[in-house]
């Protein structure tokens, strides 16, 4: 049977080129999306690329508590162990701490860190058994560096990078991995409109070809976490 990789909101940018790298590797994949017919563009192209793999999709907005573990179930229901886990859902949302909406950081939260955090607990017993998983939580270089009009972003990923470095220390000794990745300014949809040059961005393969390598390694070493920016720096 063929390993599996789980990834949330694979139908775009890192996601996406992380399920791609994965599968060129003979790796299957499990993603979510709260758009269908994203997930069906995405299912067309990966079969016409990649015939010899599968890919199971589940439409699912993981701002709601209710579809994280719709989602879940999902992903038990293929009666398969997960083999590597991609937390990669997030939206960012500009603004400050004291001219934010009411609600953004709450909405934030749950989406950037919550759902995270219930979604691996489901995961984790299966890889604990087997003695062996890797999870990838998608932080940030604002998981680091506070910057202006980054807000509840910037609250939601210091968090994530805090729960992610908890499992380190929790799983270490039961055979799971743990990285933080922090990737800098990439280009991703989340930047559709803007203004700057592609050469100021990183490419998501970049990004998904650095978590790739991190997994390949043995199984006495780990990448604890993958600071990535831009060349000519951050934005």
């Amino acid at each position: 049977m063929e390993k599996l990789i789980v990834v949330t909101g694979g139908t775009k940018g890192i996601g996406r080129a992380v399920i791609e790298r994965f599968a060129a590797a003979g790796v299957d994949a499990v993603t979510c999306a709260r758009h269908a017919e994203d997930l069906d563009e995405l299912a067309a192209d990966f079969a016409q690329r990649f015939p010899q793999q599968q890919l199971f999709t589940q439409p699912a907005d993981l701002s709601d508590p209710q579809q994280v573990t719709a989602f879940a179930e999902f992903v038990m229901s293929l009666n398969r162990p997960v083999d590597v886990l991609v937390n990669n859902a997030g939206f960012f949302v500009p603004g400050q701490v004291h001219n934010e909406e009411e609600g953004v950081l709450e909405a934030t939260l749950q989406l950037n860190l919550v759902s995270v955090y219930h979604l691996t607990r489901r995961f984790v017993p299966g890889m604990k058994a087997r003695q062996s998983g890797h999870i990838f939580n998608l932080c940030s270089t604002a998981s680091i560096m506070a910057y202006t009009n980054g807000g509840s972003y910037c609250i939601s990923k210091f968090a994530l990078y805090g729960f992610s470095k908890v499992l380190r220390e929790e799983l270490k000794e039961e055979g799971i991995r743990v990285t933080s990745v922090l990737p800098g300014a990439t280009l991703t949809a989340s930047w559709a409109g803007t203004d700057l040059p592609p050469e100021r961005f990183m490419p998501s393969e970049d990004v998904a070809e650095a978590m790739f390598s991190a997994w390949q390694l043995s199984p006495r070493s780990v990448v604890e976490e993958v600071l990535i920016r831009p060349q000519l720096g951050d934005l």
